[in-house]
């Protein structure tokens, strides 16, 4: 039997202690349902590495958990995360978490994360505490920034606001199926699609081409609508980029806690090989899935070898300048 390639998961959380001096109400759920999550969260040390070691993870980029933080919980939550990287460089980069319920300073944290941290590029929450995405001009330097710094912006599924959640997914069922509906199980995956195709509709990728979006968990549904975007937003206003080149330019997606090989087989067939990478979305998710996962996918039929290397870990060194350091011999 062939071994594994390494892998690099890039959609992988932890709470800052300046998350955890307020509340993670939001996270009942979540919390109530897999065992040790609160205590994973807070780790950015031996606890991660075991569950890394465990799932054949060679390396992990660390990202905050999506919640509303100030500027100031913002900065000292990089500086936390970046302590966790210096002490485990070969392992560990990050991901700059950003104030977006305050735009004007996103840029600044942003530049400084990866001039003087080294960060790698930011993860950012869907949309900021009132409900507003990012389409317009005050989050223009933002992106700008990112792409001047030639580093991409991971847009990750966040809590629906309360009228988002009163208008769509509140009903005759119980609070936590109205808590899953709209976040996990379907309502943040298609925001964060419907985000996507906002920025497109605005003329983002138009005014700055070299722009790197990263979106999660198989790509937050649009690969399988990836044909009837194409057809109808023609009808949206005169582009320089059609959608489906900016699908294949500006768009990257990740596997992040999706384990069944169905779809997948639809992004080989729409989706450029380079463009997909591999995710966990731990600790919410668990690398031994995601490891169980990678075999399937290696088994299928539906990669060459070469194409299941660049899911596994080159294409995430290519697009963040990291290393797959840590290698496992055993076969599956």
């Amino acid at each position: 039997m062939t071994s594994l390639p390494p892998l690099i998961a890039l959609e992988e959380h932890f709470f800052s202690q300046a998350m955890l001096a307020g509340s993670t109400d939001t996270y009942s759920e979540q919390l109530k349902h897999i065992p040790g999550l609160a205590d994973k969260l807070a780790d950015v040390g031996e606890l991660r590495l075991q569950s890394m070691d465990a799932g054949q993870v060679s390396f992990q980029i660390v990202s905050h958990a999506p919640g509303a933080l100030s500027p100031t919980q913002c900065r000292s939550a990089n500086d936390q995360l970046a302590q966790a990287v210096q002490d485990q460089p070969d392992r560990f980069a990050g991901f700059a978490v950003l104030p977006v319920s305050h735009p004007a300073q996103c840029a600044d944290e942003l530049t400084r994360c990866v001039r003087e941290l080294k960060f790698v590029g930011a993860l950012i929450d869907n949309h900021a505490a009132d409900g507003s995405y990012f389409d317009g001009d005050a989050y223009l330097p933002l992106f700008q920034t990112a792409e001047q710094l030639d580093v991409p912006v991971y847009l990750h599924p966040t809590w629906p606001t309360d009228a988002a959640t009163a208008a769509l997914y509140t009903g005759n069922f119980s609070p936590a199926a109205s808590r899953s509906i709209g976040s996990s199980a379907l309502g943040w995956h298609a925001d964060v699609a419907t985000h996507v195709l906002r920025l497109f509709a605005a003329g983002l990728f138009d005014r700055l081409p070299r722009l790197k979006i990263i979106v999660g968990h198989m790509g937050e549904m649009l690969p399988f609508m990836l044909d009837r975007i194409a057809a109808l937003s023609p009808r949206w206003g005169p582009r320089v980029h059609s959608f489906r080149h900016v699908w294949d330019t500006n768009i990257y997606i990740t596997t992040s806690g999706n384990w069944s090989v169905d779809p997948m087989a639809c992004i080989l067939r729409n989706t450029k090989i380079d463009h997909v990478l591999y995710s966990v979305d731990y600790p919410f998710a668990k690398n031994e899935d995601g490891l169980v996962f990678m075999q399937n996918l290696q088994q299928s039929g539906l990669v060459t070898p070469e194409q299941l290397d660049m899911i596994a870990y080159k294409n995430a060194e290519t697009l963040l300048n990291v290393k797959a350091s840590k290698r496992w011999t055993s076969s599956v």
